[in-house]
């Protein structure tokens, strides 16, 4: 009668327990959905668990954002401490009271994501509290924080998205690792470019080596737009080497973000300090189709018996 009750209370602890995570999961879901579509389409061509994993990491990404770029309150530093604590202790215990933290910590310790990447993400999300103007090392140290970890983050999800419980972690290999790092400081060099008049007008920041608040010329333009292709022909060199899923989803997100870097280089630097540079919905939609179509063409050559669509 006592082991009935005793199992019986396990069973409702357990269910309980999936009930949490499953609502942390959902509330990652729903971070990513409010925040970023572009990311999101991309998303959704992988598997439920990547796409799980994918929007953790992201959540809590746009969580610390949102302490430094939209708070911004006297306290900004001592919250975002918090949450960097409340993100080290989960990746230990494997839980935590913040539900995005939770469903990070989650994916973390299952693909392997561990203070190699949060040490250096929190870091640099610190720097936009005090740095307002960027040297060379300041802004390499600042990319590989705030995104090529993040790229870093994303690539051990694709990697281990179907991993079982008790097999080892599968880690990203040199060609992975690079292409990571690059995806990552693409995306977030051609995010500085769209929000370069809200990060002057509204936070006083500057992120490009011997560039000023305010300004960018022709020159300067021309240098960032050719770093930027560099960083996205290197991500594109590692995507054949990801598994199926993930494929689909970083082609379909490396194309628009490639359709946003070519629509800013048609733009006069002085333009890209007033306007934020945007993709309308149907362009979007246009421009996933293409790169999964483009994706299971090259799938078939690569292999005629497989279906890969």
């Amino acid at each position: 009668m006592l082991g009935e009750s005793m199992t019986e209370l396990r069973s409702a602890r357990d269910r309980a327990l999936r009930l949490y995570d499953s609502t942390a999961a959902r509330t990652s879901a729903g971070v990513l959905a409010a925040y970023s579509t572009s990311f999101g389409l991309g998303t959704r061509l992988l598997g439920r668990r990547g796409q799980e994993d994918i929007r953790a990491i992201y959540a809590l990404v746009r969580l610390a954002d949102e302490v430094v770029d939209t708070y911004r309150g006297d306290d900004a530093g001592a919250e975002l401490d918090e949450l960097e604590e409340q993100t080290a202790r989960a990746l230990r215990t494997g839980y935590s009271t913040n539900l995005v933290v939770h469903a990070f910590a989650r994916t973390a310790r299952r693909v392997g994501i561990s203070a190699a990447e949060t040490g250096p993400f929190f870091a640099s999300m610190r720097a936009d509290l005090t740095v307002r103007e960027h040297d060379r090392a300041s802004y390499e140290a600042y990319v590989y924080g705030s995104a090529e970890v993040v790229g870093l983050m994303c690539v051990r999800a694709f990697l281990n998205e179907d991993r079982r419980p008790g097999e080892p972690v599968r880690e990203p290999d040199q060609v992975q690792v690079r292409g990571a790092r690059a995806l990552g400081a693409a995306f977030q060099k051609i995010n500085f470019l769209r929000d370069l008049g809200a990060d002057t007008e509204e936070l006083g920041r500057t992120y490009f080596p011997g560039t000023v608040p305010g300004h960018l010329d022709d020159a300067q333009l021309a240098a960032i737009l050719r770093e930027i292709t560099d960083d996205v022909e290197a991500a594109r060199a590692a995507v054949p080497s990801l598994p199926r899923r993930a494929r689909y989803a970083v082609g379909a997100t490396l194309a628009l973000y490639q359709r946003l870097l070519d629509e800013i280089a048609t733009r006069a630097p002085q333009d890209l300090l007033v306007g934020r540079v945007r993709l309308p919905a149907p362009v979007k939609l246009l421009v996933v189709g293409e790169s999964v179509l483009a994706e299971a063409r090259a799938g078939r050559a690569d292999d005629p018996g497989r279906l890969d669509a």
